[in-house]
């Protein structure tokens, strides 16, 4: 499932491509039909992203809700549009380029009082202006629920997935059946702070880089191993395989439905 980063990657590119000007909307798969009909011709104000959620938001306090869930793809052009193709739920036509939504959990038409309310029922979001680690750990520092449970729980924090989850608690060392209730307020702030500064570098490259410079596995004389989302990591898919800092094997588990990685020796 997409990351935080990449929501708000592409609310910051169809705001380039659409925003401000009226916008072509119609959906050739025949699902967001009626609603693309309300919103066909109408400007674009703004598009932003609130964690996992993506809100286009156009003129007569119409948004357009998108989650894209597992298999959830947005795709884009420049113009002359092509041939709709599969079951695509939802075309935008700007003045220069489009942009096609496939497979998405969630593509919905609401209004700003209920785009507030699901906003209302998430947590902080660490790419946000607005983002605040107080809220944070006032949740996690009550809770007896495990730091792997809490990191993933929208409710919580907003827009961590399973990449920075593993990721965050490897690079604090901490062992991912941690209490909430455990954790000091110490590691949390520069915990916060680390999310913050990744998240945003996810943003800015379009992966997930959490390697720092002094444990690139290349200065040891091993391969660089990146995963599928492009970058270069300590845990996550790294299931079998020697720890950049100390060799130990990485180790996996289903936690909560979810692959969940860590190094035994790294993250006592």
């Amino acid at each position: 499932m997409p990351e935080g980063h990449t929501l708000h990657r592409l609310a910051r590119r169809h705001r380039t491509l659409f925003a401000h000007r009226p916008v072509g909307v119609s959906s050739p798969q025949g699902r967001f039909a009626e609603s693309a009909a309300l919103l066909d011709g109408l400007v674009l104000r703004k598009a932003e992203a609130h964690g996992k959620h993506l809100f286009h938001m156009f003129d007569r306090d119409l948004v357009v809700h998108v989650h894209l869930g597992l298999y959830g793809t947005f795709d884009e052009g420049e113009l002359p549009v092509s041939e709709p193709r599969g079951r695509l739920r939802l075309r935008l036509v700007g003045e220069t380029h489009f942009a096609d939504l496939r497979g998405p959990t969630a593509c919905e038409l609401l209004t700003r009082a209920e785009v507030k309310a699901i906003r209302e029922r998430l947590g902080p979001d660490p790419l946000r202006r607005d983002f605040d680690p107080e809220r944070v750990w006032a949740r996690i520092s009550r809770s007896s629920s495990p730091l792997a449970t809490l990191l993933m729980d929208q409710k919580v924090v907003s827009g961590v997935g399973n990449v920075y989850r593993a990721e965050l608690l490897y690079r604090h060392g901490l062992d991912p059946q941690t209490s909430g209730r455990s954790l000091d307020r110490g590691t949390w702030d520069a915990m916060a702070a680390d999310l913050v500064t990744l998240m945003r570098d996810g943003v800015r490259k379009g992966r997930i880089d959490t390697v720092r410079p002094e444990d690139d596995p290349r200065r040891k004389g091993f391969a660089a191993r990146r995963d599928r989302h492009g970058g270069e990591v300590y845990v996550y898919r790294r299931a079998g395989m020697p720890c950049h800092v100390c060799g130990t094997e990485v180790r996996t588990t289903v936690h909560a439905a979810r692959n969940l990685f860590w190094c035994p020796t790294c993250q006592k």
